[in-house]
């Protein structure tokens, strides 16, 4: 199962799960990032550098947020990847 970034990111957007990525699936859609649910390959690398405690494994994504595995399943296939717009992929 993929990894899930819930509602505490939005607005924070501390892009430090991003730079521990290895495999660069974490999108931007302005006011929070998206993990590509079919580009994570499941590391976890993401969850401990989240200084809000926004993402979790998608089996593990609390009731209130599970409205956000959707999400990061519509958004990250629309938006422009995070490492790309760094000038990184």
């Amino acid at each position: 199962m993929p990894h899930v970034i819930c509602e505490p990111c939005i607005g924070v957007k501390a892009r430090s799960c991003q730079e521990v990525c290895p495999v660069e699936c974490i999108y931007d859609a302005g006011e929070q990032l998206y993990i590509h649910p079919d580009e994570c390959i499941d590391c976890g690398a993401c969850v401990p550098a989240c200084p809000v405690n926004a993402i979790y494994p998608e089996e593990d994504v609390p009731e209130q947020w599970k409205v956000y595995i959707e999400k990061n399943r519509t958004w990250a296939q629309t938006l422009p990847n995070v490492h790309v717009l760094e000038g990184r992929g």
